[in-house]
């Protein structure tokens, strides 16, 4: 799409008119003989220049009824409002002019051919295409953009020819209102929804930053229904513009986009914010190098909380709007942003990117990828080498000629939310749920909820919680319980053996292994209530996530992780002192479970020396199996009894 000054540019007038480039350099006069067209044309792009296009569409019909056959009017105004995205009565103007001579400029067989493109014409497109294509005297940018265009239409009648499931259903009166709704972002349970609204500013004070503001909105599911959305309220929101935001999956951290506020970088940055009760905390602008000079928004955060990819128009772009992302290196540090490279990015626009909680895959919205016509949803996965792989568009009737722009996916990867303008909605931009369909869906993502506790007092307990893909030893998970209430909410990948440990200072760490085979829905969670026991004498923790070889003392690596948290609770508390003890369930001799069970105390005593904890600290014995936790009469008891356990012998 050509901008108004690619469209109306050159002086043709001492006056003021002004005139297509191309169409000037074959005709430097205009073709009309009426005095009063000419005036209607000039007062039509004088209109143009003051962004006055209803007046300016006045002037230029009054400049054909004085003279029917003035084709530069019906070609400027064509060109006019098809920039103002009115495609339909571009086209009844462009197709005057090529009535009237189609040669005269031919671009414009192709200009008509891209507003039929931009309202799903596609026959009417392809058929002024290829006419344009049969021209002779067609520059070589002009004849790739065609070649480009019917790449795309044959595109766009194929999926159309083959259509993907999808019953879109709309979220209801208690999310969506008469105002636009867009952006929607979940916790992993599916919960909780985070949303954008844009409504007219009611404030008289604030009218110079504009008369429509954005808001962030939220609304809690209940028995299936969404209930009334409720203003996320200061200090997130302000009488700016505040928008495409991305919750955590524990529902803990919120990062959005704000505009204009105080101190800001550039024209809009990406901000930072985190629960406090039951409120949020003072917004952190996330500054250099996330932030720029130039416009950066539209956050997605990963599962791990420590990847977040955005979308920018920074230098560095493959196009002028591209998707890029940054790695937390601590706390409020990130590392300087990596474009995400021309697998993803194109000379086109890329935007609203959603990582969804699998951490794999990738959802974003581009008009330069093969689509539909405008902005088309697309995603792509990450390989086992961590590259993406070429992006698929998810097909019509998801995406249409129109533009089609944010889509989130729940965490069991079926549901999935985006914003539409359809008929019979609540008015304006209403937020939708469909189906997604199978081929489409991320590896599914299931979720544990519950809370943490002192083990003696029952008091709840803010703690830090990793949880860990043993196979990979990588972190799938990094998450705080609430300081408030100690609850927590996790997502966890099913089908995988994971490592999960809680710790808090003061406090002996928990740890667990397990795999989820199922996905659970939003009222029927996981639900694991851990205790966390004070660090003193005679207290002992099992360590569930150090693994042997079959009969062996031979550490698997799925143990490091473990090691590494036991570790640094040494290295944290430089006084506490522990004997390590191993066990066996039982199996065979007693003789062979005694030398099995030092040996492997052994080996968890030998990590912890080799990787500077000073041995005098440590102790180590081995039970055998003459201290069961479980009956040795079932395998499952039996694996509970192999075991590796510490206990303190002193804190001070």
């Amino acid at each position: 799409m050509r901008s108004p000054l690619q469209l109306l540019f050159i002086i043709l007038f001492a006056a003021c008119g002004l005139f297509p480039l191309q169409l000037l350099s074959q005709s430097r006069e205009l073709s009309t003989s009426s005095n009063k067209a000419k005036r209607a044309f000039e007062d039509a792009v004088q209109k143009y220049n003051l962004r006055n296009i209803d007046g300016a569409v006045e002037s230029f019909n009054d400049a054909v009824r004085h003279d029917p056959y003035f084709i530069e009017a019906y070609i400027v105004m064509g060109e006019m409002l098809q920039n103002d995205q009115r495609h339909r009565e571009a086209i009844e103007a462009y197709k005057m002019a090529i009535q009237i001579n189609p040669d005269f400029f031919p671009n414009t067989i192709f200009y008509l051919a891209e507003s039929y493109l931009a309202i799903g014409e596609y026959e009417n497109a392809a058929q002024n295409v290829e006419r344009f294509l049969q021209k002779t005297s067609i520059s070589d940018n002009m004849r790739q953009s065609s070649e480009r265009m019917v790449e795309k239409i044959d595109f766009a009648l194929h999926a159309v020819g083959n259509p993907v499931p999808f019953e879109p259903i709309n979220l209801g009166p208690g999310v969506n209102s008469e105002h636009d709704e867009y952006a929607p972002t979940l916790t992993a349970d599916e919960q909780t929804l985070i949303f954008t609204r844009k409504k007219p500013r009611e404030n008289q004070e604030y009218l110079h930053l504009g008369h429509e503001f954005e808001d962030f909105y939220v609304s809690v599911r209940e028995n299936d229904l969404w209930g009334p959305a409720e203003n996320l309220g200061s200090p997130i929101n302000t009488q700016n513009n505040e928008g495409a935001q991305s919750i955590s999956a524990d529902g803990m951290h919120l990062y959005f986009t704000a505009c204009n506020r105080p101190g800001g970088m550039g024209s809009c940055d990406i901000y930072y914010a985190r629960k406090a009760g039951d409120g949020w905390s003072e917004p952190v602008n996330l500054g250099r190098p996330v932030n720029s000079s130039s416009w950066d928004s539209q956050p997605s955060i990963s599962p791990d909380g420590k990847t977040l990819y955005f979308t920018s128009n920074r230098d560095g772009n493959l196009g002028p709007m591209d998707i890029w992302m940054t790695r937390q290196i601590k706390e409020g540090q990130w590392t300087l942003p990596e474009n995400l490279g021309p697998v993803i990015n194109t000379s086109g626009r890329e935007m609203s990117p959603f990582i969804h909680p699998d951490n794999k895959t990738l959802f974003f919205a581009s008009n330069g990828h093969m689509g539909m016509g405008g902005f088309d949803l697309f995603y792509t996965t990450r390989g086992e080498d961590g590259e993406w792989q070429d992006p698929v568009n998810l097909g019509y009737p998801i995406n249409t000629y129109s533009d089609e722009i944010s889509l989130v996916v729940g965490a069991s990867g079926k549901e999935a939310y985006f914003a539409s303008e359809q008929p019979g909605g609540q008015g304006g931009t209403d937020l939708y749920f469909f189906e997604l369909y199978e081929e489409a869906r991320p590896n599914p993502v299931t979720y544990m909820k519950g809370f943490v506790f002192d083990a003696d007092t029952r008091r709840r307990l803010e703690a830090r919680f990793e949880l860990v893909d043993l196979a990979s030893d990588e972190i799938i998970v990094q998450s705080v319980s609430s300081a408030r209430t100690g609850e927590f909410l996790i997502p966890i990948p099913v089908m995988t053996n994971l490592g999960l440990s809680v710790w808090r200072d003061g406090y002996l760490f928990f740890s667990e292994n397990f795999a989820f085979d199922d996905v659970r829905t939003g009222t029927d969670p996981h639900l694991y209530n851990i205790p966390l026991q004070p660090i003193k004498e005679g207290e002992s923790v099992v360590l569930r996530n150090i693994f042997f070889k079959v009969d062996s003392h031979e550490l698997l690596p799925e143990s490091i992780s473990e090691l590494r948290k036991l570790q640094e609770l040494m290295m944290q508390n430089p006084d506490l002192r522990i004997e390590i003890g191993g066990h066996t369930d039982s199996t065979g001799s007693f003789g062979h479970n005694k030398e099995l069970s030092e040996k492997r105390a052994l080996s968890v005593l030998n990590y912890l020396v080799e990787n500077g904890i000073e041995k005098d600290r440590l102790t180590y014995i081995g039970y055998a199996d003459q201290q069961p936790i479980a009956t040795n009469d079932t395998e499952e008891g039996r694996a509970m009894n192999r075991r590796t356990e510490f206990k303190v012998l002193g804190n001070n």
